[in-house]
């Protein structure tokens, strides 16, 4: 009986407690917050315009194979790059440096050539130095124009959503390549 009253006071004591109190007894793992009240600034369309220089060539390149299968060209499926590559103003690789290209490009089709891109482009220069918009996407390298999305950025493209338009200018035997993005973000 005296275990009966024990286990009867505490629960009511505890239930009056929370109750009276409002406390959490789990801890939060989600809080929902209210967007307008969150993010006091209306998302605007900008459209950026750069050249991406990617160098596999020479002593200095910008992108090196970190996997793939064991004697196999850069063409064959499984391969994957890690890039650290130039975007510039113009399409010279010595016009001025807007930014970088860092992450990750693989051969993702078996029968054509398509790229599986998870890159940030990461700005250096003018209003936009620190922020960067991140591309998940595939790059049909053979299509006159491919555009992958922006699934996100940071700094000022917080919240980033979008598209990347890309347009080969120029490739090399080496594989050295130089492509013309135009990019469309609403953050």
């Amino acid at each position: 009986m005296a275990c009966f009253l024990t286990f009867t006071l505490f629960t009511l004591y505890f239930t009056l407690f929370s109750a009276f109190f409002n406390t959490n007894i789990n801890g939060v793992f989600v809080e929902e917050v209210i967007e307008a009240i969150a993010i006091k600034r209306e998302d605007k369309l900008t459209h950026l315009h750069f050249y991406f220089h990617d160098i596999l060539g020479g002593k200095n390149p910008s992108a090196i194979r970190i996997a793939g299968p064991p004697e196999s060209t850069m063409m064959n499926f499984g391969n994957t790059m890690m890039a650290d590559d130039a975007l510039t103003e113009g399409p010279k690789l010595d016009s001025k440096i807007v930014g970088k290209a860092q992450g990750l490009y693989a051969m993702a089709a078996q029968n054509d050539l398509a790229l599986l891109m998870v890159m940030n482009f990461v700005f250096v220069e003018g209003m936009y130095n620190g922020s960067s918009i991140s591309i998940l996407g595939r790059n049909a390298v053979l299509n006159e124009q491919r555009e992958m999305p922006i699934v996100g950025g940071n700094g000022l493209f917080r919240f980033a959503r979008g598209y990347a338009l890309a347009h080969t200018i120029s490739i090399d035997s080496t594989g050295d390549a130089t492509v013309e993005y135009n990019v469309y973000v609403r953050a």
